[in-house]
């Protein structure tokens, strides 16, 4: 048995952009910062920002447009692809 199963907590780093397909449905792409923070061997504090692209399909993606905001704080649960 295999998985494939992702969940990103971060900040939005622009409005999801929602657009149709030629096929009617709405499709919803945006990005999402996470940061990591550790001590290096001197015990000096360091940050790394990572960004990770989603899309977002359907209903969900109608749903993201209408209530995710730049800057906003989002749980994102899925597949990677």
């Amino acid at each position: 048995m295999n998985l494939n199963k992702v969940i990103i907590i971060g900040n939005l780093t622009q409005n999801p952009e929602v657009r149709q397909i030629s096929t009617g449905q709405s499709v919803a792409s945006f990005s999402v910062a996470t940061n990591r923070i550790w001590k290096d061997n001197q015990g000096q504090k360091q940050t790394q920002a990572e960004f990770h692209n989603i899309v977002a399909w359907g209903r969900l993606a109608e749903i993201a447009g209408q209530y995710m905001t730049k800057g906003g704080l989002v749980m994102i649960e899925g597949r990677l692809q």
